[in-house]
């Protein structure tokens, strides 16, 4: 993330969610008819990175998603 930020300049923050930070619930399906709408839980972890997330969002006037350059990548952004 260093190298990232140094090649963006000042006036940028730089975060990761370092991969994925919800799953399907452990004790349901994770999905209901008749929409099936898939039904996420945030992990341990992940409540944490979400929380920071928000944060710096607030205070941002443009959140940029950078990915993983596969499907997964893209899933997790």
């Amino acid at each position: 993330m260093a190298k990232i930020k140094a090649m963006l300049g000042d006036g940028w923050e730089v975060a990761a969610s370092v991969g994925h930070i919800r799953d399907l619930p452990t004790r349901d399906l994770g999905l209901s008819a008749p929409d099936f709408v898939l039904q996420y839980t945030a992990s341990e972890r992940g409540a944490k990175v979400i929380a920071k997330l928000k944060a710096l969002a607030t205070k941002a006037t443009r959140v940029v998603l950078a990915t993983d350059p596969d499907r997964e990548g893209e899933a997790i952004a």
